[in-house]
């Protein structure tokens, strides 16, 4: 993976704004994310993103994260896509699936 990104952060609620994100991304998650110029971007997560160090263009080391999406195709296998998504542009995470419930505790 580049080390390099468009966008880097270094302010502690941007970096948390990510991590928030992150947290709303589990593996296996059917998701659509709403993106900062209003496209939407429907998928299934891979595995979940983690925050890592990148390179801005200008060379300034600091925060980011990319989450990789798959649009499978039930009926067309050959027309399966992966999307990657800098977090830093999501503005909204909406679930499409239900969210997995915690198992009831042992003996009840």
């Amino acid at each position: 993976m580049s080390r390099q990104a468009a966008r880097v952060h270094t302010d502690p609620a941007e970096i948390a704004r990510i991590q928030e994100h992150i947290e709303q991304l589990p593996g296996g998650a059917h998701v659509s994310l709403l993106m900062e110029d209003g496209e939407e971007i429907e998928g299934i997560v891979v595995a979940r993103p983690s925050a890592q160090l990148f390179f801005s263009p200008e060379g300034i080391e600091g925060t980011n994260a990319k989450v990789r999406l798959v649009q499978p195709a039930m009926y067309q296998p050959e027309s399966v896509a992966n999307t990657d998504v800098w977090l830093d542009r999501i503005v909204l995470v909406r679930r499409l699936d239900p969210e997995p419930q915690p198992l009831p505790a042992p003996g009840h």
